[in-house]
């Protein structure tokens, strides 16, 4: 049909009762692509635009008609929105508390993801499979992330605990095989669920691939009556039913044993943080925090000049008076004066000066005369930076010594030597390689940086993306290198391979701020949050439809026990002998224990509850063993059925 001029009102009109808005005679919209298809709409920007506005609902039209069927195949179809929805939802389920006891955002999106693939199952016959890579990558950003913040802290965690680590680790492996092998043949289970149970409990999926290489090698041969897919299947189901137990069971679990047995998360994190950095006080660099301008006894001041012992001086005749409160800039008559040429300052010139506060309000006023807020004066730019000492030179100079040859108004805010804080004093030497954490005015802190010879490292809103993929390349690669014995493929695995390529950039990097690149604190936190909430989502998403196919008789309840029993007890019995016996903080041994548990987000949990990182300083240590042990464990289970 033609759309004359006669039949254009009828056309408004029918955009109008439609709900789209046509503006003028060449503008038109459709509701719908058949719609569109009925009349033909003059001007090619006004066709441009229907056919757009056509398409878009074309899209919406099969969700809207077919109600929730179509929300569950529009996940399907597209899976990134899957997991933003599960990420969304679960974060906002996870801030929702009952007497201070939250799921927090990871388990509260395992909940929404495992919840939102078994209604796609069961109600719609829509079964989620979203590509593992995808989850991996997440994975491997939120473990480099944390190594990044907790590397200087790692090896001095070595020197203090790692026998308790290397204990804390056997134990739940122990224990965790104990339960669930011994359990699985109380209760009369089939050959193939104590390894699934293993597997699931432990939420090690790497245990179901050694189990069946145990099938397909032949190195197990099942009892007559019996099939290996049999097997495979009674391993499979038995995973499905203890992982999502134990995968939501070990989150609350990790987040809560200090509370459990009476500690306090975040009084115990401050003292563990602590002790595993020496008594320091300040960042270390290139660690979060390192570069924030934040207290200091340091500050800025402004004076009006009214006492003759001022009036008539040169900068630099009082800069020898007055080495300790070195004047940064000039005001005369609402203007800066240029000091390159040593001015003498006049009176009711406003001078401003960057001295401690306690000896500006005690002594300066009454010095140089009565104390000014003019903005222009006291509105020179601050920064803070770390410089790495290389000029020899330098080296054996005390702090006081040093101050004598750096520019005005430049202060020394911490000192670090081999990546340890030292104590500050007027005798405090310099050594080559040191690392100056400095403020002062922009321009005075880069010419000290010049003296130093050091590179300047400054706060900065990028960070580096080259490093961050060689580091992750690198310690991918080291995690992917299998050995096999006896039929058991060992690997050190590629979650502790990149943690520890974090580790090892933060921990040169505190030796050298310059390297690795700049990584921006607010970067460094997103990695870590969305890297681990966007994993569990897929894996959530994915096992969720595993559940409802293994459904069915008695066997489920006693998988849900085993798997349960095993999950939970090794931790707590772990948790105590570290406080009890070996005399760690509540905090470092839970997250020995996440640790020995191969739980990430166990570990992202006691972190949002302590609000402290100091629970990751431990945590490679037993994860590293009980990955091995666990993949060692699961063959025998199989073997052993």
């Amino acid at each position: 049909m033609n759309a004359s001029k006669a039949s254009r009102p009828g056309v408004c009109k029918y955009y109008l009762r439609s709900a789209v808005v046509a503006v003028g005679c060449g503008f038109a919209g459709s509701l719908h692509a058949q719609d569109a298809s009925r009349y033909q709409i003059e001007g090619d920007a006004a066709s441009g635009t229907s056919g757009v506005i056509g398409q878009v609902f074309d899209t919406v039209k099969p969700v809207t008609e077919a109600g929730f069927n179509g929300l569950f195949q529009l996940l399907d179809n597209q899976p990134i929105a899957l997991i933003l929805l599960a990420i969304a939802l679960g974060t906002l389920i996870g801030r929702f508390s009952f007497k201070t006891i939250s799921l927090g955002p990871t388990a509260g999106t395992v909940v929404v993801g495992l919840v939102l693939s078994m209604i796609a199952e069961a109600g719609f016959g829509i079964t989620y499979s979203i590509p593992g890579i995808l989850s991996s990558f997440m994975l491997l950003l939120y473990i480099y992330a944390l190594g990044l913040k907790v590397g200087p802290q790692f090896f001095s965690s070595l020197r203090k605990g790692g026998l308790a680590f290397v204990v804390i680790g056997l134990i739940v492996w122990s224990l965790n095989w104990v339960i669930a092998y011994f359990g699985a043949m109380l209760a009369g289970l089939a050959p193939g669920y104590a390894t699934g149970l293993i597997s699931g409990s432990y939420t090690i999926t790497a245990i179901l691939g050694v189990g069946q290489n145990a099938l397909d090698s032949g190195a197990y041969v099942p009892p007559d009556g019996m099939t290996v897919e049999e097997v495979g299947a009674n391993m499979a189901a038995a995973y499905a039913i203890s992982y999502v137990l134990s995968s939501v069971g070990i989150i609350l679990l990790i987040r809560y044993l200090p509370r459990i047995f009476g500690y306090d998360a975040v009084a115990d994190a401050k003292l563990a943080a602590a002790d595993y950095s020496g008594g320091a006080t300040d960042s270390v660099p290139g660690g979060p925090g390192a570069l924030i301008l934040g207290f200091s006894r340091f500050d800025l001041r402004a004076f009006s000049v009214t006492h003759k012992s001022f009036i008539g001086r040169t900068l630099s005749q009082l800069a020898d008076d007055f080495p300790q409160a070195p004047i940064l800039r000039v005001v005369r008559d609402g203007e800066i004066v240029d000091l390159t040429s040593d001015p003498a300052v006049q009176k009711d010139d406003i001078v401003t000066v960057r001295a401690d506060v306690h000896d500006l309000i005690l002594k300066d006023g009454e010095l140089i005369g009565p104390e000014s807020d003019d903005p222009l004066a006291r509105n020179i730019p601050m920064q803070v930076a770390d410089v790495h000492v290389s000029v020899r030179k330098m080296c054996g100079k005390s702090l006081a010594d040093l101050g004598r040859v750096m520019p005005g108004g430049v202060t020394v805010q911490a000192l670090f030597r081999a990546g340890n804080e030292l104590p500050l004093g007027p005798k405090s030497d310099v050594q080559f390689g040191d690392v100056l954490r400095l403020t002062g005015p922009d321009a005075a802190v880069l010419e000290t940086a010049k003296r130093l010879g050091g590179h300047v490292s400054l706060p900065t809103m990028t960070s580096e993306v080259m490093y961050l993929a060689i580091a992750m390349l690198l310690g991918y690669l080291v995690g992917i290198v299998t050995v096999t014995i006896s039929g058991i493929p060992f690997a050190f695995g590629t979650s502790p391979g990149v943690i520890m390529a974090g580790i090892g950039v933060s921990y040169w990097r505190s030796r050298n701020p310059h390297f690795g690149g700049p990584v921006h604190e607010g970067a460094r936190s997103f990695l870590q949050d969305f890297g681990l909430n966007a994993f569990v989502a897929v894996l959530s998403a994915n096992v969720g439809p595993k559940v409802i196919s293994a459904l069915g008789g008695d066997t489920i309840l006693w998988l849900a026990l085993i798997g349960l029993a095993a999950a939970l007890i090794p931790p707590l019995v772990a948790f105590w002998v570290g406080i009890k016996l070996f005399g760690l903080n509540s905090i470092i041994s839970d997250g020995a224990t996440a640790g020995a548990r191969n739980n990430t987000p166990g570990l992202e949990a006691i972190i949002e509850e302590s609000r402290s990182s100091v629970a990751a300083v431990p945590y490679p240590v037993s994860y590293a063993l009980t990955t091995v042990l666990a993949l060692i464990g699961g063959y025998l289970s199989m073997i052993l059925s």
